[in-house]
């Protein structure tokens, strides 16, 4: 009929299917994809992964993913970047990237950075800065400006003659924009892929 006590795995099996088809497999899929022989063991599973709110059925009888679904293991400990803490497998919680990344889903889009700007920020050729748009901004905030036609990412700042935009590198000099100064909206975020 099934194990309860292997549910965990097979959740990380649909994660998985879904992550690379960007749709959950059929109840037929789902006994090939986890070794299950009978329908009877697949719906059980389906049902015990809905009464624990990791998927749902759709009007159209399809399995979708909920917000549960996305959600990933926070461990109980912090990672110092200093010295070594004592190992522990312990995982309390879950979290879901988006929640944690994305306040304002409604407001917020994802920018895929291109240069060495703001290296030294910490924003690296090729990450991508989670956006929420809106076009005030404090002192200090990495923005994304509309400056003379183009959108770029830098820090805002202000002197004596007015705002102007710092790059974190020094190879860059500072924008000061000649036709006024738009922000389109405040990077809160980052995600950085390493493979």
């Amino acid at each position: 009929m099934g194990n309860p006590n292997r549910d965990t795995e097979y959740l990380g099996k649909l994660q998985d299917y879904y992550a690379g088809n960007r749709i959950l497999p059929s109840f037929a899929t789902i006994g090939e994809l986890l070794g299950m022989a009978s329908k009877s063991a697949v719906s059980a599973l389906v049902k015990r992964l809905t009464l624990a709110g990791f998927v749902e059925m759709t009007p159209e009888k399809r399995l979708a993913p909920t917000k549960r679904f996305f959600e990933r293991e926070l461990a109980d400990f912090n990672v110092p970047a200093g010295l070594p803490a004592a190992a522990n497998d312990a995982m309390s919680e879950s979290l879901s990237i988006d929640e944690y990344l994305i306040p304002r889903p409604s407001t917020t889009i994802m920018v895929k950075v291109r240069g060495d700007s703001m290296m030294e920020a910490g924003i690296h050729d090729g990450d991508i800065a989670i956006v929420e748009k809106r076009h005030a901004a404090s002192l200090g905030d990495v923005v994304v400006a509309i400056v003379d036609g183009e959108y770029t990412l830098k820090e805002l700042s202000r002197d004596k003659q007015g705002y102007l935009l710092l790059p974190r590198n020094a190879e860059f000099q500072p924008i000061r924009p000649r036709e006024g100064l738009e922000i389109f909206g405040i990077m809160v975020g980052l995600i950085r892929k390493y493979r």
